[in-house]
């Protein structure tokens, strides 16, 4: 160990696990945040504009956030989304495209039904009541459920709410910005029932996956260490059996 090839190999692992050491630090230092979000901080209603702007993704903090928008129902754009549950109840939601800014729109699931022909029927007297009404929604900023195939004959039908999927059945999307989350109503209108869009869950402090990497790379520092001294003991085993070797041929 005390040769020059195997010092050189020592200082290579020191080197490696000096690096391990600092991605350790740097995780352990991610893990603990030091300014947490206050408690009931979602709970407090915010402009929609000082939370996320259009095409950005929802902030993990803000993720439930309570928030308050106007603007204008944009005719022919109040969709259904099934698979939606409301206190373990499947039902269907009617969603619509609010025009938020003469070229930003966001996506409101406006209520809950039952079953597919009451959602019909209410999305049927948005249609013909609040179309190109203005109007002032306030609810919980919930981040987008991602694509899926639809199941159904329609290919039309949704079974997530996702802005991306609502987007490709919108009405004039031309230059349009879109939100990337979308709002979930606390107030239904008539003919749906509020929807069941409890406050999140208070975040940790603590994130107990970045201290997991923290300690894994600790365990990497520690085995580039063990590598420096299992090589260099096998190469010593190699020699005493040469030397043994020699030795019982001189015999």
């Amino acid at each position: 160990m005390l040769r020059g090839r195997w010092i050189g190999v020592l200082v290579a692992c020191l080197v490696v696990a000096g690096v391990f050491a600092f991605l350790g630090q740097w995780q352990l230092e991610r893990a603990i945040d030091t300014e947490p979000p206050p408690p009931g901080m979602t709970e407090e209603v915010r402009p929609l504009a000082d939370v996320v702007a259009p095409g950005e993704y929802l902030p993990e903090p803000y993720v439930g956030q309570r928030v308050e928008t106007s603007g204008t129902w944009v005719s022919g754009d109040f969709l259904i989304v099934s698979s939606r549950f409301n206190d373990e109840t499947e039902g269907y939601w009617v969603t619509g495209q609010l025009r938020v800014d003469e070229n930003a729109s966001i996506a409101v699931a406006l209520g809950w039904a039952p079953d597919l022909v009451a959602a019909e029927t209410a999305a049927s007297a948005l249609e013909s009541e609040a179309a190109g009404t203005p109007a002032e929604v306030t609810g919980r900023l919930i981040s987008d459920e991602g694509t899926a195939l639809s199941k159904s004959d329609n290919p039309y039908a949704m079974p997530r709410m996702s802005p991306a999927m609502l987007l490709s059945q919108w009405n004039d999307i031309e230059e349009l910005s879109v939100y990337r989350p979308y709002l979930a109503s606390v107030e239904a209108p008539e003919g749906l029932v509020d929807i069941n869009s409890p406050a999140p869950d208070e975040l940790s402090a603590v994130n107990w996956l970045n201290v997991f990497y923290a300690i894994e790379w600790a365990v990497f520092a520690g085995f580039a260490f063990y590598i420096w001294y299992r090589l260099a003991k096998d190469r010593w085993e190699v020699e005493v059996e040469e030397f043994e070797e020699r030795a019982g041929t001189a015999s």
